[in-house]
Order: C-alpha cells, then structure tokens, then sequence
C-alpha cells in the first residue's frame, strides 16, 4: 500500500494498463493527470506543513516555552 501521493504516482506510471482497457482512458490523459499530480507533490514539498510551522515559525509558543524556563 502507497504511504504518499508520490509513491501512489509511481506504482499509477508502472502499472496503468488496466485503465486503458475500453477505452475509457488514454494515454495521454493518464500522463497529463500524473504530470498534474507531480506538481501538487512538489508544491506541498516547498511549503511546510502546519505543524512544523507551528513547532518553528509560532512566536507565541517561542514566548510560551522561554517564559515558562525563567520562572523555575
């Protein structure tokens, strides 16, 4: 079983012959759908996930933490 859209992409380029059985899809259409998916996989690998923004970026938890070690 794929544990990401781009292993999902990678099992759809190896084996996509059944969907082109009667001629209910293409080629061309299955490729352009990949070639679309890539991109949304990249995208999502540029920009952090939110919870990884909220670990690093969130200046309020920075605030929270460091208040909270000079009170001890």
């Amino acid at each position: 079983m794929p544990g990401s859209l781009d292993e999902v992409l990678n099992a759809l380029e190896a084996d996509h012959e059944f969907l082109l059985q009667g001629d209910v899809f293409t080629p061309d259409l299955i490729e352009m759908y990949i070639g679309l998916k890539r991109n949304d996989v990249d995208a999502l690998r540029l920009r952090p996930h939110p919870y990884e923004f909220n670990l690093y970026f969130d200046v309020s938890q920075a605030v929270n933490s460091t208040s909270c070690q000079h009170k001890s």
